[in-house]
């Protein structure tokens, strides 16, 4: 076959490359076709026509019924040819043609004859073919040669029928599950290839029989597996059947991990990193089992092969997501790969040791990233971006030379998603550091002075009206602001009147001078900017009352009282006419995730990507919710809302998490449910609890869903009344109580009568941690030094046998809901004794600070050491009396 693309002359670099292929018509190419249907048969000619007929239908071109069934018959002649490389061409044009059963009769005799053919390759190829084209009658008499060419003595012959078995399983699984016998012969042959296909398709048999699949993997863990391939295959079965034992409540040593272990040892290098991953990737693994699987990966960074070391410094970058102090004995080899010729290798090793390295070597690595980033992408850059980010939240005291690296490359040449990471990285740095918030600002404004991206002006500028007005000296962004009303296109413009009409409004000082820059702006030649400077200049010329003020303030910093998906819907279903949008008429009611999306959900946003305080969808969305609730609106100020739980497993037919929202007096559970059956409607969907294991908690109301269509999530609450101001524990049953209607699947219309039901969810536990806020602090010295040292609660407490330091710390951290600081969460590999701090908000908006000091013996018992000081002395106690209970 000719290549798909050569050069034309390559004396010439300036020449372009061309295709063969390129100008060909479907018109031409079918004219063509007819030397298909000459007496003489020309082998060459028609391989070309063939090759043509191929590019246009993998290029999508569409063939008419008479087309294609004209090509076919042509195309069937050639059978007569006793041409080996035009018969494998007929293959490929016969596969891809896809005829109908009524055309298939035409060649399966021919395609039979080939199958026992003493021609191998005729035997393989008619294998393949016959098994895409036919229908499960015909399946039924060809399935005993299939069956001997399972076990065929050619290898070639044998992974033919074996790939056809795996196409095959998905339209006639019942016929090919009685070949389990040859396929299992298959599973012991010599050839890599055959053994490969062989085990994938004798698992794909066995898939849904759990016990069976453990079988088959215990079998073949003993040695009976030569081929590298079929190995790599067996360590993803393996890791599987590990998974579904701890999912399904196995203790004690962990099976299979020996042989996991062992294949580590292979002197094939991908089984070496196939079970190097699996390791890594185990549910709850420990460092006692990380280490062989690191040291392995240690190896292959050095390694001359740039596919090992990229797909090392891969897995490892995994790794330090979740055990970062695993990793940080790599630090040595790959400070080496950031000078990698191949990027994606440097990339990688840059961001993992930003993850693993310790606050000393921050500024070392500023140094070595520098360098880097001029020679990389920016699809690079970015990760890049995003691991600084990760860092200087992890180490907020090295915030300046982190900001500083920061607004450098802010400065620099790249393209809409680069600068937006690095905007969202500062001012999620603001944010989260008081400190950095003056020089933070200062960049930003630095930036949209010769900033070609509207959006991102157009946010900065909001976050400047938001942050600015609350720094020390407000007055010196002024500038930066105004320029942009003179300077900028009209969507910046009137962004930029916004912002300085929010100076205006929270700086009484500013005031004046705000006025009359924006009397300048009412002359401006967009009527959206002019708009905009005449309202705010009749909000800033109020008549000074408290009620002017308040309604002012809500007006340009409130937020929307309703979802904004919502609004959206109401405004697209609104008929115009002589009555008003009424905004009150907007569902109030946050709808939660679909399934589907829940499961493609990536990480939440951040900077500028989300709003000033939380998600929408998360606390202020909440708080929205349950104020708009009359039976909850006398409850007071929302303190939290936990994280979603699952109240069900992935795959059952309704989905059902659960919110548990902390008030002061009250707790709330707000049910997400999510009906995933098409063809039944819900209707009247409750959850009855029963608290009889949560003794201080009492029932007051609940609120039903009126009904639970296909994939449409809704919300049912049941709020529980409990002592005001005590973290209240307890453990509660659920069960969701609803009545089906079946729905016509034609019409979409449910049934009148329905069926009344209920469903068994998982328990449901208010923890003390549900009561404490995470709240970081930038400087844990200085917030600890200025609580009252009188009020300081000190104890100590025997935490028993652990594997290490790092479970007892995360057991802790688990069982308060605190906050870690300062990167005290991770422990350095094979340390006896550590200490870490946390910070948080207990119920009542009482901010409480621990420092944990731990110390483990020869025996792995460890002790902890627990000061706690907080606003009150009473939450320092509490905070002693959840560590001593749990």
């Amino acid at each position: 076959m000719a290549q798909p693309f050569v050069k034309k002359d390559d004396d010439h670099d300036d020449e372009m490359e061309y295709s063969p292929f390129m100008g060909i018509e479907k018109g031409a190419v079918l004219q063509e076709a007819r030397v298909f249907n000459d007496a003489q048969v020309d082998p060459r000619r028609c391989s070309q026509v063939i090759t043509k007929l191929l590019y246009l239908l993998n290029q999508g071109e569409s063939f008419t019924k008479v087309e294609a069934t004209e090509v076919f018959f042509s195309v069937t002649k050639l059978f007569q040819s006793k041409d080996t490389g035009l018969r494998r061409m007929v293959y490929l044009i016969i596969k891809e043609l896809s005829p109908s059963s009524d055309e298939v009769i035409i060649v399966t005799s021919s395609l039979m004859k080939d199958m026992n053919s003493k021609i191998d390759m005729y035997r393989a190829n008619a294998i393949r073919v016959l098994c895409r084209i036919i229908d499960g009658t015909l399946l039924t008499q060809i399935e005993r040669y299939l069956k001997q060419a399972i076990v065929d003595k050619n290898p070639v012959v044998s992974s033919a029928a074996l790939v056809s078995g795996l196409h095959l399983l998905r339209t006639n699984p019942e016929i090919v599950k009685r070949w389990s016998n040859e396929v299992q012969e298959g599973v012991q042959s010599r050839s890599a290839l055959v053994q490969f296909h062989a085990l994938a398709l004798l698992h794909q048999i066995r898939q849904n029989d759990r016990l069976a699949v453990s079988k088959l993997v215990g079998s073949l863990t003993r040695g009976s597996v030569r081929s590298p391939l079929a190995q790599c295959l067996l360590i993803r079965y393996t890791s599987q059947v590990i998974r579904d034992m701890s999912n399904h409540g196995q203790s004690g040593e962990r099976p299979f991990y020996e042989f996991l272990e062992s294949c580590l040892r292979h002197k094939a290098e991908m089984v070496i990193l196939e079970a190097a991953r699996a390791i890594t990737e185990l549910d709850g693994v420990t460092s006692r089992e990380l280490t062989p699987a690191i040291t392995v990966l240690q190896l292959f960074l050095s390694s001359p092969k740039p596919v090992l070391r990229f797909a090392a410094v891969r897995t490892l970058n995994k790794v330090s997501m979740t055990h970062p102090m695993a990793v940080t004995n790599c630090n040595i080899d790959m400070e080496s790969l950031i000078s990698d010729q191949n990027r994606s290798i440097a990339t990688l090793a840059i961001t993992t040791l930003l993850k693993t390295g310790n606050e000393s070597s921050v500024e070392r690595l500023m140094k070595q990233i520098t360098n880097f980033m001029s020679d990389i992408a920016d699809e690079f850059k970015i990760v890049v971006v995003d691991a600084i980010r990760s860092l200087c939240v992890k180490f907020p005291l090295k915030y300046r030379s982190l900001m500083t690296f920061l607004s450098n490359i802010l400065r620099e040449e790249g393209g809409f998603e680069y600068k937006r990471a690095i905007v969202d990285s500062i001012v999620t740095i603001i944010r989260d550091i008081p400190d950095a918030k003056e020089g933070g600002l200062l960049h930003l404004c630095e930036f949209i002075e010769d900033c070609e991206f509207t959006y991102l002006s157009t946010q900065i500028l909001h976050f400047l009206g938001i942050e600015g007005p609350k720094t020390s000296d407000p007055s010196k962004y002024i500038r930066y602001i105004y320029n942009r009303v003179h300077l900028e296109n009209a969507t910046v413009r009137a962004a930029a009147v916004s912002t300085l009409a929010k100076f205006g409004f929270m700086v009484e000082s500013l005031k004046p001078r705000i006025t009359v820059l924006l009397k300048r702006c009412i002359y401006d030649s967009d009527d959206e900017v002019r708009d905009r400077a005449t309202l705010f200049l009749s909000v800033l010329g109020g008549d000074g009352t408290l009620d002017a003020d308040k309604d002012s303030k809500e007006f340009l910093f409130g937020s929307l009282e309703v979802p904004l998906a919502n609004m959206e819907t109401s405004l697209k279903n609104y008929d115009p006419s002589e009555e008003a949008f009424d905004i009150n008429s907007v569902p109030k009611e946050v709808k939660s995730q679909p399934l589907a999306e829940k499961k493609a959900q990536g990480k939440k946003p951040t900077g500028l990507g989300a709003p000033p305080a939380a998600p929408a969808s998360g606390f202020e969305g909440y708080e929205r919710l349950l104020s708009s609730i009359p039976e909850f609106a006398s409850f007071g100020k929302l303190f939290k809302s936990s994280s979603p739980v699952e109240l069900t497993e992935a795959e059952t037919e309704y989905a059902v998490n659960v919110v548990k929202h902390i008030f002061d007096n009250h707790v709330v559970f707000q049910y997400n449910c999510t009906n995933t059956i098409p063809e039944q409607l819900l209707e009247r969907v409750n959850v009855i609890v029963d608290a009889s294991e949560a003794e201080e908690f009492s029932e007051i109301t609940s609120k039903a869903l009126n009904s639970l269509p296909y994939d449409s999530p809704g919300q049912a609450f049941v709020a529980f009344e409990k002592p005001a101001g005590v973290p209240a524990v307890g453990k509660f049953s659920n069960t969701l109580t609803f009545v089906v209607k079946e729905v016509d699947p034609s019409t979409g219309e449910a049934e009148d009568d329905g069926v009344e039901d209920e469903y068994q969810l998982e328990d449901l536990e208010v923890v003390s941690a549900d009561y404490i806020l995470k709240v970081s602090v930038s400087n844990f010295r200085n917030a600890w030094e200025s609580m009252n040292e009188e009020d300081e609660h000190v104890d100590e407490y025997g935490l028993g046998q652990r594997e290490s330091l790092g479970e007892a710390i995360k057991a802790v951290i688990d069982l308060l809901g605190m906050q870690p600081c300062e990167g005290t969460e991770t422990v350095p590999s094979n340390a006896r004794s550590h200490t870490c701090l946390l910070s948080g908000v207990y119920i009542g908006n009482v901010k409480v600070l621990v420092r944990a000091q731990f110390g483990m013996d020869s025996s792995k018992e460890i002790a902890m050491k627990l000061a706690v000081r907080a606003e009150d002395v009473s939450v320092a106690e509490a905070i002693h009396e959840i560590v001593a209970n749990g």
